[in-house]
């Protein structure tokens, strides 16, 4: 939410969360075109860090390999590329770029 106009300005979700690895995804980020390349996307994903490291040791991040401006938006708030998924999503199989980051001790 913009706090000056008070507008909703996007959202984002956590998912997937994995027990056994202490794990869980952030992603389905989706801002308005308004506030791309701003602070408004690492800020959002700082907050969302700082909750998540309360309960986990580690968050992920799954992109389109051809999502570009999201895979450099993850690397500027510390996410390091770890490898490659594939997902069976609505009957077809996706690549997808995984990054990671883990809770500083």
């Amino acid at each position: 939410m913009d706090r000056k106009t008070r507008e909703i300005i996007g959202s984002s979700r956590y998912f997937g969360f994995n027990a056994a690895k202490r794990e869980i995804e952030i992603g389905w980020t989706f801002l308005a075109r308004s506030y791309w390349g701003g602070e408004y996307n690492g800020e959002l994903k700082r907050l969302m860090l700082d909750h998540a490291f309360k309960f986990v040791e580690s968050v992920v991040f799954l992109i389109g390999p051809d999502n570009l401006r999201s895979q450099k938006a993850v690397e500027k708030v510390g996410g390091v590329r770890i490898g490659m998924r594939e997902k069976h999503l609505q009957g077809k199989l996706v690549q997808q770029v995984v990054y990671q980051i883990k809770r500083s001790v």
